[in-house]
């Protein structure tokens, strides 16, 4: 079963709090994403660290209901 943009953004949210989130659908199917992430969260830490932080908020869903996210994090300016 797959996983929706809101349910996404719902985890992510709730994985780091906050968090400013925009998913993206892709293609249009409902299996390929991008999320935005902005997070105060971020500072200090590697991109590898902030991607990291992202999938942890995903709670293992990435691979099984989650197919494709492209990930894209940055910091308050």
């Amino acid at each position: 079963m797959a996983i929706n943009a809101i349910e996404i953004e719902k985890l992510i949210r709730e994985g780091i709090p906050g968090c400013t989130v925009q998913i993206e659908d892709l293609r249009g199917d409902g299996d390929h994403y991008a999320a935005y992430v902005v997070s105060e969260a971020f500072i200090g830490k590697s991109r590898v660290q902030q991607h990291k932080m992202v999938y942890d908020a995903l709670q293992g869903k990435m691979a099984k209901e989650l197919h494709a996210l492209a990930i894209q994090t940055s910091t308050p300016e």
